[in-house]
């Protein structure tokens, strides 16, 4: 899969949040920062990505994705 087609995939899922992926081939690394992980924790924020790329995971399209899953609230602190 393409970097694009993950970000696509990813937008549709998860609506207005601010996405990043690079990567190459099936590896990929996401950074995403959206309201939509509010009062989530970490696992439930994965299982959301998740959700939203298993079809593509099942079939080998992608095969290893490193998330960096953040609130705006959290993406801001961790920007000081």
């Amino acid at each position: 899969m393409q970097v694009e087609q993950v970000q696509a995939l990813l937008q549709q899922g998860l609506g207005g949040c601010d996405i990043t992926v690079s990567g190459d081939g099936s590896h990929f690394d996401l950074t995403v920062v959206g309201d939509v992980f509010a009062g989530l924790r970490p696992l439930a924020k994965q299982q959301m990505v998740y959700a939203v790329l298993n079809e593509h995971i099942a079939s080998g399209a992608i095969h290893a994705v490193n998330m960096k899953l953040y609130t705006p609230e959290e993406w801001s602190s961790k920007q000081r």
